[in-house]
């Protein structure tokens, strides 16, 4: 049965648009009723580079800024086994 509750939390979905580069996406919205459970309501999704990590913010807050993923740094044992 559907809830006619209003949404309190807005959906973003991350879109890579290469190897550095993403975005956020508004996608949909949603709430959470008084058992804790999610009710969302996804209006669309990204073509090509969506992973399917969906973030949920309170309505009129920001997701947070994507920072890009570092490679790994190699410890002085790793370094050492190399030569």
């Amino acid at each position: 049965m559907a809830d006619d509750k209003a949404p309190t939390h807005t959906a973003f979905a991350l879109k890579r648009e290469g190897r550095r580069h993403s975005k956020w996406l508004e996608t949909g919205n949603g709430r959470q009723d008084i058992n804790g459970v999610f009710h969302v309501f996804l209006d669309r999704l990204p073509v090509g580079g969506f992973n399917g990590y969906v973030y949920f913010a309170p309505i009129g807050a920001e997701p947070p800024l994507f920072e890009p993923e570092r490679p790994a740094q190699r410890s002085d044992a790793e370094e050492e086994d190399l030569e």
